[in-house]
């Protein structure tokens, strides 16, 4: 007996790999209310379509090299770190504008991302928080606070998580940070990173880009005391007095060391910074 079904139906029946002559009809044809139903059936008398979630063998993988160094790091800074997490919203609206600006005006100089405009702000409000850009000693207890700004930028690898260092970040501008950013994480993803270039960070930013989410709690680059990660930017309507605009927020997260960095000093830090990013023109004056 030919069995009547549309072509909606028929495609469907074959991708999930039904014989629609064991489908029954409830009318003079089988509808996708038919297939849904002999699927609900079926699924119970343990019917798998093709391509179906089933169950994998479980796969047993050694940690070893690069992996295990990351892993014992990172339980090394939580277990001996007691971190606190502040997160603040900005509102980049304005530096977005500028970031687009200049990157249609940027002839053959590197494409802006959101990070050089960061790290220009950090490197100029550090001043002011000098124990922000530090390192604890825990067996001399002893903080060593840095002049210099060597900017740690953890990288995703094929190899693990992988943090090469902006040296003297202070000294550069948005263009100058933007080709180091290019050429230390292509370094890092190649395996061709040398040992100097991913040692002697004062200070990290990790930043997923687009996945960033809404909030994130970094852990701390030991024996660093904090680190700042930036979150994705979201378009949002907001109040600006009696007027409702589109603005574009961005979650800031800041990790601190309890022992050297007290909530309120890294609260009104990322407040500096927050003043520079919502005032951008700010990042460019003497």
């Amino acid at each position: 007996m030919k069995v009547l079904a549309s072509p909606a139906v028929r495609a469907r029946a074959r991708d999930l790999g039904v014989d629609l002559s064991q489908v029954h009809a409830e009318g003079d044809r089988i509808r996708h209310a038919d297939l849904d139903a002999f699927l609900r059936y079926s699924a119970g008398q343990g019917y798998h379509a093709p391509g179906a979630s089933r169950a994998r063998a479980d796969e047993p993988i050694k940690v070893i090299g690069m992996r295990r160094k990351i892993a014992e790091n990172m339980a090394a800074s939580k277990r001996a770190i007691p971190h606190f997490t502040y997160v603040e919203e900005m509102d980049v609206t304005a530096l977005e504008d500028m970031r687009a600006d200049l990157n249609a005006n940027r002839g053959g100089r590197p494409k802006l991302t959101m990070l050089p405009f960061l790290i220009v702000a950090i490197c100029r409000t550090i001043p002011q928080f000098p124990m922000i850009n530090a390192r604890y000693d825990d067996e001399g207890s002893v903080v060593t606070r840095y002049g210099a700004v060597h900017l740690g930028m953890a990288t995703q690898t094929d190899a693990g998580l992988m943090v090469p260092v902006i040296r003297d970040a202070q000294d550069k501008n948005v263009w100058q940070l933007a080709s180091e950013i290019s050429r230390l994480a292509e370094a890092a993803r190649t395996g061709k990173a040398k040992v100097e270039e991913l040692t002697g960070g004062t200070l990290t930013v990790t930043s997923l880009g687009p996945l960033g989410g809404i909030a994130t709690t970094p852990v701390i680059n030991r024996p660093e005391v904090a680190i700042i990660g930036p979150n994705k930017i979201v378009e949002r309507p907001i109040f600006d007095g009696d007027d409702i605009r589109r603005a574009k927020l961005m979650n800031l997260s800041i990790s601190c060391d309890h022992r050297v960095v007290d909530g309120w000093d890294a609260a009104s830090y990322v407040q500096a910074l927050k003043k520079l990013i919502e005032t951008p023109v700010l990042l460019f004056a003497d």
